[in-house]
Formats: structure tokens, sequence, C-alpha cells
């Protein structure tokens, strides 16, 4: 028998992305079992974060201590005249740590999915027209998933970005690294096909 407040845990846990029933049900048994260990630390730094963690004004991202516009939005040394547009500010670090894009960032806030009532105007697409047209970016790079979700939110932004003079590119499309044919789907396959580079 699972106690009611254990049970509202468990609940409240499985809303975290990749904690599933089983996940849930051992992380709220062992916050409580181990308060001191596991349970007063999570809550001491959940609290900080959330006392000192915001999304930054102009492009969405992470930012701390109240710095708005975020550091990636002031750095002078980054090339203004790129934006990529990402569906969440998570997705701005995985790009930060390759090393590869040093241009500045758009978050929508999510992706488009009438389902999930993630329509245009709860996205942060008006921003992106606006920030386009007033910073005068010359290039916008699409950064959102390969799915049909991300198939339709790439297809609007690059509808919406028609007459701003911008150019719309989006991430390359292909086999993940260390793996090969025999393991991918017939959709990447066709993608990685069309999109072929030279050597």
């Amino acid at each position: 028998m699972t106690l009611a407040p254990v049970a509202e845990l468990e609940r409240a846990l499985s809303r975290l992305p990749g904690f599933g029933r089983r996940s849930s049900s051992r992380a709220a048994l062992a916050l409580r079992r181990e308060r001191e260990r596991l349970a007063e630390p999570l809550l001491r730094a959940l609290s900080d974060a959330l006392a000192r963690v915001r999304l930054c004004s102009r492009c969405g991202a992470f930012t701390a201590d109240g710095a708005d516009p975020c550091a990636l939005c002031t750095d002078a040394t980054r090339d203004a005249s790129t934006v990529c547009v990402v569906e969440d500010p998570a997705d701005i670090a995985m790009i930060e740590a390759s090393g590869a894009y040093r241009g500045r960032y758009h978050s929508l806030g999510g992706k488009l999915s009438p389902a999930r009532g993630d329509v245009p105007e709860r996205l942060r697409f008006a921003n992106l027209v606006d920030r386009v047209a007033r910073e005068g970016f010359s290039e916008v790079l699409l950064a959102v998933s390969t799915d049909m979700e991300g198939d339709a939110t790439a297809g609007y932004a690059a509808e919406i970005l028609k007459g701003t003079g911008a150019k719309v590119t989006r991430l390359a499309f292909g086999l993940p690294a260390d793996s090969g044919v025999a393991y991918s789907d017939p959709l990447t396959l066709k993608r990685a096909i069309t999109y072929r580079q030279p050597q």
C-alpha cells in the first residue's frame, strides 16, 4: 500500500522527462528514506534554481542572477549575422557544447503540436520575426526536431520569415555518429541520401 503523500510525490516525479512509473516510485521512496542525504539537498538546489534561474527576455535561453539579456545575447564576440532557432532552452546548451556554432540564439519554447495546445500564438514565433527585422540577421538556422512536429515547426518558421530578407537554413539530416546503415530507419536514410555532402 502506498501512502497518499508518497503517491503524490511519485505522480509529480513521473511528469519529469526520463521518469517512468518505476523510476518515479524508486526515486520517491529513496527521497523519503534518505531525507538528509537526498531530499534536503535536492530541496535546497531546487529552491535555489527556481529563485535564481530565469529565461532571457531576448532569446529565451536560461540566465541566472538577474542577467537579462543573457551572456549569449551580450557577448560582442559572437556572430551577430546568424540566429539559431531551437525548440527548448536546453537545446542551446547542447549546441554550445558542440563548439560548432558562434552566433545568436532564439528559443521558441516548444514546437508546433495542436494536440498539446502548442499553436503558433503560444510559442515565440512573433518574437522571432521581430528580432530578425530588428537585429538584421542574414541567416536563420532552424535547429528543430526531425519528427512530424519539428517539420511542421520548421515549415511554419520558414513561411513567416519569407520577406524578411534572411536566408532560412536547417540542420543537415543524416546518420548519427557511431552508427550505420543497418541501424537506421528508412526516413533517416532517405534524408541522408537526399542531403549527402561531397567528400
